[in-house]
């Protein structure tokens, strides 16, 4: 299964941490955070990455090369930064099969497997995270909503009122049908083509799409903040793990 990697964005709000290099290379307990995204994804048996870049994509291009640690990788270029949904069709040339789909800002220690296995065994057009944060966080996120089955019923992006206290989390898997979900979806109130809206037109066309509950933890890097608490996880993790 290939892994894509969403690595284009500005992270304008990481600044000064992003004043000289992208998002996906700011270090975090001395890895940068698409090291940690390769790592994982090469772990669930990623053949190939396929890496969209944007904002100083000179920066990973020429660190990382055509491989990380013997998968090989092929690059897509966002010019625009214009939305996750946008980003996702600058690599459908390279895709024909169900993929990964990893946000190259977020470090896991999380069931990622689960999810996968999911995809897998279900066939269902789509799987991903999701966990549950404070109701008054919820608007900062993609929604959910799901049956008694776990499977999404309806997802809407940034809601001022959410229905639900469960978002989506950085972590999916899709079946090709989402490329063409994505054509379809018009920009947001931001401006942007958003992801929630492709998976939501899947639901909504009769597309069975997983979801799955966080084991775990996740930080989604978007505050210089941010990058502490999961240095401070990762080391609670490290002094946790038996010495072999």
């Amino acid at each position: 299964m290939k892994a894509v990697v969403l690595a284009a964005g500005k992270g304008t709000r990481l600044r000064p941490l992003t004043e000289e290099k992208p998002k996906g290379m700011v270090e975090v307990a001395e890895k940068t955070i698409l090291t940690r995204c390769f790592e994982q994804l090469r772990e669930l048996g990623a053949e190939e990455l396929v890496v969209v870049v944007g904002y100083m994509k000179e920066e990973i291009i020429s660190h990382y090369g055509d491989s990380f640690e013997e998968i090989p990788i092929t690059y897509a270029h966002q010019r625009e930064q214009n939305g996750l949904a946008h980003a996702l069709l600058t690599v459908e040339e390279h895709i024909d099969s169900d993929f990964m789909l990893m946000l190259g800002d977020n470090v896991f220690d999380a069931n990622l497997g689960d999810v996968i296995n999911r995809q897998q065994e279900d066939r269902a057009d789509a799987a991903f995270l999701v966990e549950e944060v404070p109701y008054e966080e919820a608007s900062r996120y993609g929604v959910c909503d799901t049956n008694n089955y776990g499977e999404i019923t309806e997802v809407i992006e940034k809601p001022e009122k959410p229905p639900t206290n469960l978002v989506m989390t950085g972590f999916y898997t899709f079946s090709p049908a989402i490329f063409h979900a994505c054509q379809l979806v018009q920009p947001s109130n931001r401006g942007e083509y958003e992801i929630s809206e492709a998976i939501d037109l899947l639901v909504r066309s009769g597309r069975t799409i997983d979801a799955i509950r966080l084991e775990g933890w996740r930080m989604d890097i978007g505050y210089p903040e941010d990058q502490e608490e999961a240095e401070v996880r990762l080391e609670d993790m490290e002094m946790k793990t038996p010495s072999t």
